[in-house]
């Protein structure tokens, strides 16, 4: 007794086995193990002759009024989790281009990352693993619940065209993941251009002093000190184009980097326990080689770890 077909799109024909095999196992968890059944498997899944992938009852164990409901469920589950890994990238591709269609490679490449970093993870990363899967899970419970209303009530189910037709909520979603991925990468693009233009003035100035030591407190919090590790007073640049700049663009939270343009230093060590913060990447990047960042020295090792136990 046919139960249902599933259609898979052509694109996604090389997983059709690895599919079925998926289908198979959750079944297995799902339906022999947890109902009764004398042992005797309730449904197998078998490749159509179109290459599609066909779930039948093994009678007479098989009862729709008992099982049918919980073998709609274990195939639901597992043709969300193929949607989410296998053709989630492809249809946010699809998203690009149709309402993207005229840029260029480049950026389209460039747009395609930041949505693959908005969805599984770097877009995250201070939040942890733990984000990510809960955020993964509901969108695949979302997808699933569809799928197992609509495997209930039909028993052709032609992957793509639902993907694209029946999954309204999932679509829009993964549209605004695309508009966000989008202005993401446009004001990072533009951000690029103005660190690049404060670089270029910062290499017209002349050097006013050897060595600052630039002691990272946490968060966006720092204090400056000369050579002699003695406190030196924050100062607006004295440059008036390169101030124009720094007020237009800059995050308040970032203005030690107008201090560090002010003084002009031939030489700026970043004491710090977290290297990878965004400002100090912008410090690296703007005065790029005068830079030295300090995770662990002498020097720095007592107050950081000081701050560290407040």
């Amino acid at each position: 007794m046919e139960l249902f077909t599933i259609s898979l799109p052509s694109h996604c024909l090389q997983s059709l086995g690895k599919l079925m095999s998926m289908l198979a196992e959750q079944a297995d968890a799902d339906l022999h193990m947890n109902l009764s059944s004398n042992g005797q498997p309730l449904v197998e899944y078998a490749q159509a002759a179109d290459n599609g992938i066909q779930c039948v009852a093994r009678l007479p164990h098989f009862q729709l009024s008992v099982h049918g409901s919980a073998v709609y469920k274990s195939a639901a589950g597992v043709l969300a989790e193929f949607v989410v890994t296998e053709m989630e990238p492809g249809m946010l591709s699809a998203i690009i281009k149709r309402k993207y269609g005229s840029i260029d490679e480049a950026d389209f490449n460039a747009i395609e990352q930041y949505c693959h970093n908005i969805l599984y993870g770097k877009e995250w990363d201070q939040l942890g693993n733990r984000f990510i899967d809960a955020d993964r899970k509901r969108r695949k419970s979302k997808i699933a619940d569809e799928i197992d209303q609509y495997l209930n009530v039909n028993s052709m189910l032609h992957l793509h065209g639902f993907a694209n037709f029946r999954l309204g909520q999932y679509r829009k979603e993964l549209q605004e993941v695309v508009e966000y991925a989008l202005d993401e990468y446009v004001l990072d693009k533009q951000y690029q251009e103005f660190i690049s233009l404060v670089r270029y003035f910062v290499g017209l100035q002349e050097t006013k002093i050897d060595m600052v030591h630039l002691l990272h407190k946490g968060g966006h919090e720092f204090s400056l000190y000369n050579d002699s590790f003695q406190p030196l007073e924050p100062k607006p640049p004295t440059d008036r184009i390169v101030a124009d700049m720094l007020e237009a663009e800059m995050n308040i939270e970032d203005m030690v980097i107008s201090s560090l343009i002010s003084i002009s230093p031939k030489q700026i060590t970043i004491h710090t326990r977290q290297p990878e913060l965004s400002v100090i990447r912008t410090i690296e990047s703007i005065f790029d080689k005068r830079v030295k960042v300090c995770v662990q020295c002498g020097l720095c090792k007592l107050t950081l770890d000081e701050l560290a136990r407040q």
